[in-house]
């Protein structure tokens, strides 16, 4: 459950956040994996009173979820919120006359399949995809193309400028402070919600932040409870649902008091606050239940499965390494350990996923870092660098050269490299030019977070219109203190580090989606780190220099992917 005390962002911030926000948003998200009652539940796809099939909605086992997250699902599943429906709509809870194109089908990287939202108007969950679509599989919380389509506007965006990233496991708690979006641009996921709900993502240019509050309020108050989401949900109102009093809401419905709002008489404001909240009790509740083959073989071996009190996730996975290293006999796992119903694969971790698991958790000795000849090694995956376990992601951010690959496929080799950038004078006193639009620059051409060239951070950090991150950005990503000029040209490049977690359902792969299987992957992670240590990644992460992979595909990379492979669970 989301609680008041982590609620640090005042409504006036939240508000003032969303009327400066970048137009160009990556996408948020929604789940459609409800886990209410089976009386409010639907056992397949039922059909809306519109002659559409409706977002299946199921309970989690015997467990119902709290009634914040439940109604924060309806939220995110909500199709009323964007500009297109604004625009388009004869009332609140008319169906429209005709559907956002945009929606009509969605991009795969095998063609395009009909839209699970044709006919209607942008919402969190076309980015961030569960079950949705028919004769596709399923997905954690994220969508199959390289980028997420957005809706028509004059400015002429027609996609996200990266790859929607999976929702499951975003809000774990870290140590140090949090970032959402691949560049850190928002601190919380209440930012995260309304800066989504009045973005370029649901169709709204930068310039229409109050507009799009006004319109989101408007959907809420006026809402009756009769369209495909309040079926249902007991055909009951938002009204009703968020002032938590009436007596017919049951009480798997029924909020507790620090959610509930009255609408009628709150302002556009503070409605458009409470969505939020909603829907960051929903995301927090998206979250791995670490089940995977790896998982049982640590299980089944005794090993330890995360960090003691006060130990970093690097020290645990070093722990790790020397109890995997010592096992004389491990036990593996095979098909009578578990199934799997989502994934193409059996349920196993044997002895390549074993070899893998080594690989992944080994890192270099200073001498082969140093290149010398008598400590050359390969097997070396220094993976645990930016993704330990058990998460599987630092939180942090690294640049692996994902950007100069995908720059320099298009422009030729090492034009990436051969790039101007300004420096953080030059950008900041030319803001138009270079960095991304916001309502105090509505004009700015975002040339440097728009494919094939993102800088990542780069367009967040040391930005005058994101006051929000600079703080944590600084004590995570600058901890001597360098100065500002400097810091933001080493930060070329950088986005965070996903989680590893469950890659069978969020491909394709890295920000900018170019990679599509796991192979593809580490061939990527075996060039750069060649490239890096003969200097010739632009910025790239010295974590790079330390990856050490034999010629041959089967001696390393391979096993790599089997143990990768493994870390997949049938998240549904």
């Amino acid at each position: 459950m989301a609680k008041r005390s982590s609620e640090t962002t005042g409504t006036t911030a939240i508000v003032a956040l969303a009327l400066g926000a970048v137009g160009l948003f990556a996408s948020l998200g929604a789940r459609d994996v409800a886990t209410r009652s089976t009386r409010l539940a639907a056992a397949t796809h039922p059909i809306s009173r519109s002659g559409r099939p409706t977002p299946r909605l199921r309970p989690r086992g015997d467990d119902v979820d709290p009634p914040e997250v439940q109604i924060g699902e309806r939220l995110f599943l909500e199709t009323r919120f964007s500009q297109y429906f604004a625009a388009h709509m004869t009332s609140v809870n008319a169906p429209l006359l005709q559907g956002d194109p945009t929606l009509d089908t969605l991009p795969t990287s095998n063609g395009p399949l009909p839209g699970p939202f044709a006919g209607k108007s942008m919402n969190c969950r076309n980015c961030h995809l569960v079950d949705d679509t028919a004769g596709a599989p399923t997905r954690t919380y994220c969508d199959y193309s390289r980028k997420s389509l957005v809706p028509a506007r004059e400015d002429g965006q027609v996609q996200t400028p990266r790859n929607s990233p999976t929702l499951v496991n975003a809000l774990l708690p870290r140590s140090g402070p949090t970032f959402l979006h691949f560049d850190g641009e928002f601190t919380t996921p209440e930012d995260l919600a309304v800066g989504t709900m009045t973005g370029r993502n649901f169709g709204w240019l930068p310039l229409e932040g109050e507009t799009a509050i006004a319109h989101i309020a408007r959907v809420v108050r006026e809402d009756d409870g009769t369209g495909d989401l309040g079926q249902q949900y007991g055909d009951l109102s938002y009204r009703v649902l968020l002032a938590g009093m009436d007596p017919s809401i049951p009480l798997e419905l029924r909020l507790p008091p620090e959610y509930r709002i009255d609408v009628t008489a709150a302002s556009d404001a503070d409605v458009v606050l409470a969505v939020a909240r909603l829907m960051t009790a929903y995301m927090r509740s998206l979250t791995f239940a670490n089940a995977s083959p790896y998982d049982v073989f640590l299980a089944k071996n005794g090993l330890p499965a995360g960090p003691d009190p006060g130990e970093t996730d690097l020290d645990y996975s070093r722990r790790l390494r020397a109890a995997v290293n010592a096992l004389a006999n491990p036990v593996f796992v095979g098909p009578e350990d578990g199934t799997f119903s989502e994934h193409d694969q059996e349920f196993v971790f044997g002895q390549t996923e074993l070899t893998g698991l080594k690989i992944f958790l080994r890192e270099p000795l200073p001498q082969t870092l140093a290149g010398d000849s008598r400590f050359l090694s390969t097997r070396t995956g220094n993976c645990i660098a930016c993704h330990p376990a058990p998460n599987f992601t630092d939180f942090s951010f690294h640049n692996i050269g994902a950007t100069q690959e995908e720059y320099d496929a298009a422009n030729g080799d090492g034009a990436f490299r051969r790039l101007f950038i300004p420096d953080l004078d030059y950008r900041n006193a030319r803001y138009d030019q270079y960095l991304p639009p916001t309502p105090q620059h509505p004009s700015a051409t975002g040339v440097f977070k728009t494919a094939p060239l993102d800088l990542g951070v780069w367009n967040v950090y040391a930005n005058p219109d994101f006051p929000a991150p600079q703080d944590g950005l600084n004590a995570l990503l600058n901890p001597g203190g360098r100065a500002p000029a400097d810091a933001l040209r080493g930060l070329i490049g950088y986005f965070k580090t996903p989680t590893l977690r469950d890659l069978g359902q969020s491909g394709p792969y890295l920000h900018t989606g170019r990679m599509r299987t796991l192979e593809e992957v580490l061939e990527l992670y075996d060039t750069m780190s060649d490239m890096q240590r003969d200097g010739r990644v632009r910025n790239g992460s010295s974590e790079l220099a330390g990856i050490f992979f034999a010629e041959d595909p089967g001696a390393d990379k391979e096993p790599v992917v089997a143990f990768l492979k493994s870390l997949n669970e049938d998240y549904n």
